[in-house]
């Protein structure tokens, strides 16, 4: 009896003791490696009117698509390169039927500040036709603006390409629509869901034995 007592009191210590290291942390936390947790969060800001669609929309079209193209000096014309960058803008825009989009337009610093103005906005427009040229409504186009050289992403006086540019950005939604979900999924959730649901499955049997039969 005292021997059975003796390890009982040996088997608590030692379970205390391994504990002991995790003694601050929360119940369960050790089995949330933050996938779960994160998309419930998520979920639940998208819910309660905290998550701003146009905002995580203007993410996932910068992480998807190429938003900037780049121009020839004193040019407003677009070479293969930035038609291919709008091919794909075109294509995700297509996507979404509901959202607005805005282009900006900016140059380098050689020349008038009122020359690069008026040279940002036929580079914008530029950027513009051709979406609308790819099947993009031009009410879905905003306003086109141009900064100039107010913007310049590399602060030289000489010519710099990366900073001959449009940037396409995401800038709401047609009409009065609500800028985040009031109590469903933001627009773009919606989108995901309905291709999913609709794409073909095959229904797998397990028979007693165990083996698959696929109809």
């Amino acid at each position: 009896m005292k021997k059975a007592l003796t390890l009982g009191i040996l088997s608590t210590a030692l379970a205390v003791a391994g504990c002991s290291d995790s003694a601050d942390r929360v119940v369960g936390s050790d089995l949330d490696i933050g996938g779960f947790g994160n998309a419930t969060m998520n979920n639940h800001l998208v819910h309660t009117g905290q998550l701003n669609a146009a905002v995580e929309l203007s993410r996932k079209f910068a992480a998807e698509a190429p938003t900037t193209i780049n121009f020839a000096f004193n040019s407003a014309a677009l070479d293969a390169s930035a038609r291919a960058a709008l091919d794909k803008q075109a294509s995700w825009i297509a996507q979404y039927p509901t959202v607005r989009f805005r282009v900006f337009g900016h140059t380098d610093l050689v020349g008038s500040q009122g020359y690069n103005k008026a040279l940002g906005l036929r580079r914008a427009r530029a950027a513009v036709n051709y979406l609308v040229s790819r099947g993009i409504s031009r009410s879905r186009l905003e306003a086109v603006v141009s900064f100039g050289e107010t913007q310049p992403l590399i602060h030289t006086e000489t010519r710099e390409r990366r900073n001959r540019r449009t940037v396409t950005e995401v800038s709401g939604f047609l009409g009065k629509r609500q800028q985040f979900q009031d109590g469903k999924y933001a627009l773009f959730s919606y989108t995901e869901t309905i291709t999913s649901a609709t794409e073909p499955h095959e229904l797998v049997i397990i028979d007693e034995q165990g083996s698959d039969e696929e109809r």
